[in-house]
Order: structure tokens, then sequence, then C-alpha cells
């Protein structure tokens, strides 16, 4: 007779990557994909981050285990609800050690900071250690193979003067990932989102359209 143990592939995972951030609109997107578009074409070998996965990190706090990423979610919630929502620009490139290019973040950068010392506060009062580094508020776009010195350097030169239109930041985005099984990429999903700037419904996040987020905080697959 064989038994099963019962640890099957679909068991939930008992850790999450998470991070906070903020999210640009879709305008904002494909006013960006459309600068990107030359260099989309001549440069297919890089690691381009999927479009709907961009986002402007506040806060990466890494592997958690599922139960420390749910007990973020009221704090932030009250956090949210009190913060004024910050009006934002994609504005420019960059490159961090010639192996990822970004899109730079321009607009309200004094409430963009202020937004992100407070999502600290949050995350260091509920235990949980960040690195020391400055904030560089940016949107990774791309991702190059090592050796590759020149790729992320075109990447950023091509939107030397690319200028987006502003948009308003309108919800704080509690993120989780897991590996998928094999080389893939990392796929992102909202854990939840709240409203930036409104004190009602402070504690009900705003779940992905379509999905129910249940109380172990991380949105089905």
């Amino acid at each position: 007779m064989r038994y099963q143990c019962g640890v099957t592939d679909e068991m939930p995972p008992t850790t999450v990557r998470v991070f906070i951030a903020l999210a640009p609109p879709d305008p904002a997107k494909d006013e960006l994909v459309r600068e990107l578009r030359p260099v989309y074409a001549t440069h297919p070998q890089v690691r381009w981050n999927r479009v709907e996965d961009w986002h402007i990190t506040l806060a990466f706090l890494g592997e958690l285990p599922v139960a420390t990423a749910a007990l973020l979610r009221r704090p932030l919630a009250e956090l949210a609800a009190t913060h004024p929502a910050p009006r934002l620009a994609l504005h420019g490139g960059g490159t961090f050690d010639e192996r990822v290019a970004w899109s730079g973040i321009a607009g309200d950068l004094d409430g963009l900071h202020g937004l992100a010392a407070g999502v600290r506060g949050v995350v260091e009062r509920c235990g949980i250690i960040l690195e020391s580094r400055p904030l560089r508020p940016h949107l990774t776009l791309a991702r190059v193979r090592r050796g590759d010195h020149t790729s992320a350097g075109e990447i950023a030169a091509r939107l030397t003067e690319f200028r987006g239109r502003m948009w308003t930041a309108e919800r704080l985005h509690l993120v989780g990932g897991n590996p998928g099984r094999g080389a893939g990429q990392i796929r992102y999903r909202d854990i939840a989102a709240w409203p930036l700037g409104t004190a009602a419904g402070a504690d009900t996040p705003t779940p992905p359209p379509g999905t129910t987020v249940p109380e172990d905080g991380v949105t089905p697959a």
C-alpha cells in the first residue's frame, strides 16, 4: 500500500519576497513604453522588466514569513490614509553599476521621501530590519548580463530628454513575489493596496481587481 504525505506542488508558500511601492498609472507607463520602443528592438538580449510590474520601491524587505508580511497590513493602511498622495512624473534615465537601467522620478520628491520615511518607520516598528541606505527614487527597466558594459548606458541615453506627464500616486502597495518553478522571472502581486490621503476606510485594503486577499496576507494565484 502506498501512502501520500499530503505535500503537493499546490501547497502555499511559507515565505514571500516583500517590498512596498508606488505604481505609475497606465497612461504614464504607455508614454515610457513608446519612448523605449527603439531600444526594445535593438537590445533584445537584456532582461526587461515586465511593464505590468513597473513600480517605485519605497522599501525592500526581502524574504519574509507570510505571517510577518501580514502584520504590515494594518499599520500601512493607517499610514496611507493620513499621507497625501504625491504628484510625480517619470523623468530621464540612468544606470546602476552598468548592470541596471532605470527611469528617474520627478515631481513632489519631498512628499515621496516623507512617505518612504513613514513606511520605514512602520516596517521597523514591526520588528523588520531594513538595510541602511538612502532612497534613490527610480523605476527599474532592465538588467543586463555580466560583461555587457554598454547596454544599460545605451538604454539610459535614450531617456536623456524624456519628460513624462505628471500623475498622482493614488495607492500605497504592499507587494509579494515568490520565485517560480524554474529559471523564469519572479512574478509579483499585490498583497494589498491602500488609497493615499483618505482617512475613510483606513483598515480596508484594496485588493487587485477580481481577486480576494485572505487573512494570511497572500493573494491567491
